[in-house]
């Protein structure tokens, strides 16, 4: 491979998806503003700051090949971030409790030696089972999912939170979309099937 992958993330969620693909890549954490502008849809947000990671780090790294990635969590039209803390993961999982939960992963591919990006927005719903203060306080504590928007692992005990799955794919939800990655990188030649390296 002539360029260096580079995953603009520090997220250990997303660099674990990533090793799935046996692609040698480094990673480094893009710096930008994370906020929502005015009347930003969730998917317009996730696409345009998995463009900005991605071309953050373009500077620094002028024959690379870049992933961005961003995720935005919705119900009924209400951004759902980090939760950071226990008191709003619980408010964020009452607030989901019986209802449907909408993510948008950006995910965007710059080439930085020729300025070439591509770009898209998957989506992944979730339905919640009605859950109880109690089955709330319980997932908390075991999981504690203060890093994650939605306040929950799917990967982990958060499958007993709903009650049905729909997307095409499950990593999708974890905040990386490797079945359109690939379709992404096979537009810049990279193929991981054919790739003989190990990361």
């Amino acid at each position: 491979m002539a360029s260096t992958l580079i995953l603009a993330s520090s997220s250990p969620y997303r660099r674990a998806l990533l090793k799935q693909l046996h692609l040698p890549f480094q990673t480094a954490s893009p710096h930008i503003n994370e906020d929502a502008k005015p009347g930003e849809a969730a998917g317009a947000l996730a696409l345009r700051l998995a463009q900005e990671k991605s071309r953050a780090l373009m500077r620094d790294n002028p024959q690379s090949l870049i992933i961005g990635s961003d995720q935005v969590a919705e119900c009924r039209g209400q951004i759902l971030g980090k939760p950071g803390n226990r008191d709003k993961a619980i408010a964020q999982l009452q607030a989901c409790s019986g209802n449907k939960v909408t993510f948008h992963t950006g995910l965007s591919l710059l080439e930085s030696a020729s300025n070439r990006q591509v770009s898209t927005v998957e989506t992944f719903t979730v339905y919640f089972r009605p859950l109880s203060l109690p089955q709330i306080e319980k997932y908390i504590e075991l999981e504690e999912p203060y890093d994650c928007a939605g306040s929950f692992k799917v990967e982990g005990l958060g499958i007993a939170l709903f009650e049905k799955l729909d997307g095409t794919d499950i990593n999708t939800l974890i905040g990386l979309p490797l079945i359109r990655l690939v379709d992404l990188l096979g537009e810049f030649g990279i193929d991981p099937l054919k790739s003989t390296a190990k990361s």
